[in-house]
């Protein structure tokens, strides 16, 4: 769920052939050559679910809900990201541009920089999420082999500094290592869901005391928000695609499988056992080492994605400033993110990218159907403006306005991320009507 924005066209690249093509076309539309069907995109947007981060959304909703309102909630919510990526893949289809290039085009050149800036830093949080799980598995692994307790403290920052050097010097190979990491991990969270089911039954009640109470709309809006970044970077992957077509089709074959199958391998091992940490559920039903050391793979090589992508947006934002700076300033931010206890506040956290990533999407996906629809893409790049203050006004009033809501628990819709892209939606809709019927001043006589 986490290589996004900038760095989808290099995860791609290791699942397809048009290898020197990925390279080729982050600044304009791409050739007809290079295309391929949507069931390949579908694959690779499907093992986005496959994470630890999910693993944990999944459980925690579970416990507060039970069994059959988490997974009806994930099904929901695999519904809905599937619709919002089929209008974000649908744009890239019709424009074969990048994300960061429709997010430029709706918010200017300079405009798009604010974009960039707070992207790189969800990046950073996610970074402090996967490494927080990686410290969690080193200290259970030292533990098991060599019976030695080690701080959590110390796992995490030798954890971020081999993470970061290794995205310097060899992300690449770290990144092909992900194609045999992430099967190898569904191996292990389906191997702890049989072993936790025959140990302990099946369990479908909600916990009397869940590590993170929430209602339905909560757990909903937080298992959208543990996607959107996926949905609203989807261009980066769906541009590949031959047709809007198979673009959908290649949606449909992703988020409402993957989401409801993830969370049916979380919630049946968390409700019967009430732990929520794969760490813990791993060393209890004894799979040992090998797994652990499975985990660890699997947090570095989403964390050497994370380190990549947010490098490579800041590099196009500041230009002057050499990628490997960013990638070392990311990995102490995501330390301190993870010394800080993000993994505490993991939903809060997916509540926060619900409010400020959907109205990114909803802006770009607007101008795609109204002001840039017909439009060759290549001339609507050549025309950016520097900023464009409409896009800028609606993100920022419709995070404050979804943020303030939030704090004072008031709510349109009973999901904070519907409320989010509702207010966007609407704010900048209103604002190209007024612009657009708005008459010119008169002329000076």
């Amino acid at each position: 769920m986490d290589s996004r924005f900038r760095g989808n066209d290099e995860f791609l690249e290791a699942h397809l052939e048009h290898a020197p093509a990925t390279e080729q076309y982050a600044d304009r539309p791409l050739p007809e050559h290079v295309l391929t069907s949507g069931w390949r995109v579908a694959l690779i947007i499907a093992s986005f679910s496959i994470s630890l981060p999910a693993f944990l959304n999944g459980a925690q909703t579970s416990m507060a809900l039970g069994f059959r309102d988490a997974v009806l909630a994930a099904l929901l919510a695999g519904l809905i990201l599937c619709l919002g990526a089929c209008l974000t893949a649908i744009i890239s289809v019709r424009t074969r541009l990048t994300t960061y290039l429709l997010v430029q085009r709706s918010f200017g050149r300079r405009g798009a920089a604010l974009v960039n800036l707070v992207v790189a830093l969800v990046h950073y949080g996610w970074f402090g999420v996967n490494v927080s799980f990686f410290g969690g598995a080193m200290v259970a692994a030292i533990a098991q082999l060599y019976e030695v307790q080690v701080s959590f403290a110390t796992c995490v920052v030798i954890g971020s500094v081999l993470m970061t050097v290794s995205t310097i010097y060899g992300f690449r190979t770290l990144e092909r290592l992900a194609l045999v990491a992430v099967p190898l991990l569904g191996a292990i969270l389906l191997a702890v869901c049989v072993a936790a089911v025959r140990r302990h039954g099946v369990v479908l009640a909600p916990s009397a005391s869940p590590p993170v109470p929430m209602n339905f709309g909560i757990a909903l809006s937080a298992l959208i928000g543990g996607n959107m970044l996926t949905v609203a970077a989807m261009p980066d992957l769906s541009r590949y695609i031959r047709s809007t077509r198979g673009a959908v089709s290649a949606m449909a074959l992703s988020f409402p499988f993957a989401a409801p199958l993830l969370m049916v391998l979380a919630a049946l091992p968390a409700l019967a056992t009430g732990q929520t940490d794969i760490m813990a559920l791993i060393v209890g039903f004894g799979f040992g080492v090998p797994a652990l050391a499975m985990l660890v793979l699997s947090c570095w090589t989403i964390n050497a994605a994370n380190l990549y992508s947010a490098s490579l947006s800041l590099t196009a934002t500041f230009p002057k400033v050499p990628t490997w700076a960013f990638t070392l300033l990311g990995g102490a931010i995501g330390a301190g993110f993870a010394l800080a206890g993000i993994i505490d506040a993991f939903i809060p956290f997916l509540l926060f990218l619900g409010l400020i990533i959907p109205p990114i999407a909803a802006i770009y996906v607007i101008d795609g159907f109204t002001r840039f629809r017909g439009v060759d893409a290549a001339t609507t790049l050549r025309e950016m403006p520097l900023v464009r203050w409409p896009a800028i006004a609606t993100w920022v009033a419709s995070v404050a306005i979804a943020l303030g809501a939030k704090r004072f628990d008031l709510t349109l819709t009973g999901v904070p991320v519907f409320d989010a892209t509702l207010i966007a939606a609407t704010v900048y809709g209103g604002l190209l009507l007024a612009l657009r019927n708005r008459k010119p001043a008169p002329a000076a006589l």
